[in-house]
């Protein structure tokens, strides 16, 4: 096929299109604002594995090396909360975001994002509109809810809270694939390992499944309960094994969040990778009051693979990387 052609089918195409007037009907029939704030922008999340792509702006293009750094955006979370502290309270976005060191067959460093708040939304308030989006939209029947320890428990056979990382390792070493590496015993790096290999196989088979409760270890910028052990709450929506959405009840607390990207930058650092703005407007926005709201973000060229049955991402987008 000539690499100017799209990958995707004209058919696939009106069936995206599709898809996403029944997204956007959906948001829109319940109250929410749809908005638009920048891909690019001065601030950026930090986190550990996300690896945000830098844009440079310069006056002069005889002198590039004095330009501004600009970040284009892995989701627009950060602009949509400073609309939630200026008065919005509900809205929701399509847009694209972009994450470098994806590749693959459910990954492309551009996709299409679809992400939204509402206030006033608590924890269980949150998964419950994610549950309507993925009963509507997929037509699948009503997502089960497991806590994170139960699928480990349930496909694993280890308690990811009580075992000890010699423990982790060892089920990680054992079932892990050729296209997964195991860390060197860190005790989050091994829990993704164990996620990716022995439990998500198994999520949202015969229903989509939403899990919930994920180790305080890994709240990003979600709450974290106390509890016995404290949890972060943070939830997320599996259909046939493919994670399609990621929601918090989200962190209000400026001082926390700064905690954190003091740590995720910490932690890039020791791996050898760049450090990411700490300071943001979020933060400053935070300062100000950030309203208690729940927010989640959706993939969906994700979702449109998972409603057509395609086998690859490349599949449901015109142009994915090889032939952008």
């Amino acid at each position: 096929m000539p690499d100017f052609l799209p990958m995707a089918t004209l058919d696939m195409l009106r069936r995206r299109a599709e898809l996403l007037r029944q997204v956007r009907q959906f948001f829109d029939s319940r109250g929410f604002l749809e908005v638009e704030t920048p891909v690019l922008s001065h601030d950026v999340v930090v986190d550990q594995h996300l690896e945000p792509l830098s844009v440079t702006l310069f006056a002069d293009a005889r002198e590039p090396e004095r330009g501004k750094k600009l970040w284009l955006q892995t989701s627009p979370e950060f602009a949509m909360k400073r609309l939630l502290v200026a008065g919005a309270t509900a809205i929701y976005q399509v847009t694209r975001a972009f994450r470098g060191g994806e590749a693959g067959g459910r990954h492309n460093p551009e996709f299409t994002i679809v992400e939204w708040y509402r206030v006033g939304d608590d924890y269980a308030a949150g998964m419950s509109l994610l549950e309507d989006l993925a009963r509507e939209i997929l037509q699948l029947g009503t997502p089960e809810r497991l806590t994170y320890r139960e699928a480990f428990l349930r496909y694993a056979q280890v308690d990811p809270y009580t075992a000890t990382q010699e423990q982790l390792f060892a089920v990680a070493g054992m079932n892990s694939t050729p296209y997964v590496t195991v860390p060197n015993r860190d005790r989050d790096g091994l829990l993704n390992v164990i996620l990716a290999c022995l439990v998500e196989e198994h999520l949202g088979c015969g229903r989509p499944t939403i899990l919930y409760d994920y180790p305080a270890s890994q709240s990003a910028l979600a709450r974290v309960r106390p509890a016995h052990p404290p949890v972060a709450e943070r939830f997320e929506l599996y259909v046939h094994g493919i994670e399609l959405a990621n929601g918090y009840h989200e962190l209000l607390d400026p001082a926390v969040l700064r905690e954190r990207n003091r740590d995720n930058n910490a932690a890039r650092a020791a791996a050898g990778k760049y450090p990411l703005p700490e300071e943001s407007r979020l933060l400053a926005a935070m300062d100000h009051a950030l309203p208690a709201c729940s927010g989640c973000a959706l993939g969906f060229d994700r979702l449109v693979m998972v409603a057509t049955g395609a086998k690859s991402i490349q599949e449901v987008m015109a142009f994915p990387m090889e032939r952008a």
